[in-house]
């Protein structure tokens, strides 16, 4: 029974910290594009965007997509984290 007493953990760890990890990311993709907006106080990306400046429209998507690739990172790496310490336990 304790092997699956294990498995059992190592699901719950998963499911929680998917859950956990889904928050984070949309969290993430809500604030970050108002945290560029204040670092480029005189560029207004939308407005720049719809004139048809591709450079803003790249830059802007490329920053925001690494935040949300490097915080998805990390939150692989506490629920792997989570479910080898369930199963080695």
């Amino acid at each position: 029974m304790p092997i699956a007493h294990d498995i059992a953990w190592a699901v719950v760890f998963s499911v929680v910290g998917g859950a956990v990890g889904v928050a984070m990311v949309l969290g993430a993709s809500l604030i970050l594009p108002r945290l560029i907006d204040r670092m480029t106080p005189r560029i207004d990306e939308e407005k720049e965007i719809l004139r048809g400046n591709t450079a803003v429209g790249e830059y802007f998507g490329r920053v925001v997509a690494a935040c949300i690739i490097g915080i998805s990172i990390v939150i692989a790496a506490a629920i792997f984290a989570g479910i080898l310490s369930a199963l080695h336990g």
